[in-house]
């Protein structure tokens, strides 16, 4: 996927020029990120809007193919992003545990809980993302639980987003696995009732919003959204709970521009950076920042525990295993 540059008006540069004042980081931040395209853009622009001389390219892809692409970059010993803001904080703590990340101990984290980053503040949680069960509102059943989806009066109607290519979507299937009520024999059930995955989040909501298919797995802010725009959609938080992603952003210890990529970092955490995300549909992550209209209350939010080093240790078998079992 080609980068995607986005600039600063020029008459706003030339003014930061003819005052004298050089703007705050003058060079390109390259950002590989698993946000949506309009969230990215979004998110960059109001970014630029607060460091005027910026430039920002882009490559936007699920959380699963921008660390195959990464990986790729580091094998050649090229790796081009300065900052990474993806799904999950898994995907992550390898990058630390190979110590390709930079520590940023002066990042304003008074108003994040202690779980939503790294205590050696190598990554910081942006917002919650959380994973329960979307149907159409035409549908005959109304599922409470994630067993529900492997019941046969469910057969051939549920759509999931593969972990192959989203990182979400990982993190619910190894959680899955990990537990002993659900378990791998679950992910087969799930199979066998002829569960499709596909590509990503977006195309899980397509799906059921328009009849294809009545039941899925989906991220939380895409259904809430969807609903409050009038998409005949529900979404359900299951009784074993949801899975949860924090979308965390990272800065690379290579970083060609670690200036403009800690205050990239700030941005996100800031008010003002987290009230976008709130704008967007988002949880946030910042005590002082109230949530969306219309979302449950934090406490009506049942996580699954999970066990992130545990995850790291299976997420790529686990992936793997997924790939046989559904043919990808």
């Amino acid at each position: 996927m080609a980068l995607t540059v986005f600039r600063t008006a020029l008459l706003a540069a030339a003014a930061v020029f003819a005052a004298g004042i050089a703007p705050a980081c003058a060079q390109s931040l390259v950002l590989y990120t698993s946000q949506p395209d309009k969230d990215a853009a979004e998110t960059t622009a109001a970014f630029i809007k607060r460091n005027p001389g910026v430039k920002v390219e882009i490559f936007r892809s699920g959380t699963t193919e921008i660390m195959n692409k990464l990986m790729a970059e580091i094998t050649a010993g090229d790796p081009k992003p300065d900052v990474l803001l993806v799904a999950d904080s898994v995907s992550l703590e390898m990058l630390k545990k190979e110590n390709r990340l930079l520590a940023y101990p002066e990042a304003d984290v008074a108003n994040l809980p202690a779980e939503a980053y790294d205590k050696d503040r190598t990554y910081f949680g942006t917002k919650l993302i959380t994973s329960g069960i979307v149907y159409n509102t035409a549908a005959k059943e109304r599922p409470t639980s994630w067993k529900d989806l492997a019941d046969p009066r469910y057969k051939g109607q549920l759509v999931m987003p593969s972990p192959l290519y989203s990182g979400a979507a990982a993190i619910t299937i190894s959680t899955f696995a990990a537990r002993q009520d659900l378990g791998w024999s679950y992910v087969d059930a799930l199979k066998a009732n002829e569960a499709i995955a596909v590509r990503g989040n977006g195309a899980v909501l397509k799906s059921v919003a328009s009849g294809e298919k009545a039941y899925g797995v989906l991220v939380d802010f895409m259904a809430l959204n969807a609903k409050s725009k009038g998409s005949p959609v529900e979404f359900v938080i299951p009784r074993e709970g949801l899975t949860a992603v924090t979308e965390p952003v990272a800065i690379l210890r290579t970083a060609r521009n670690q200036k403009a990529a800690k205050a990239f970092v700030d941005f996100l955490l800031s008010e003002e950076g987290q009230k976008l995300a709130v704008g967007q549909g988002y949880l946030p992550a910042h005590r002082k920042v109230a949530p969306p209209a219309g979302y449950p209350s934090a406490d009506a939010l049942r996580l699954m525990p999970m066990d992130m080093g545990g995850l790291l240790a299976t997420l790529e078998a686990d992936k793997q295993r997924f790939a046989e079992r559904f043919g990808q």
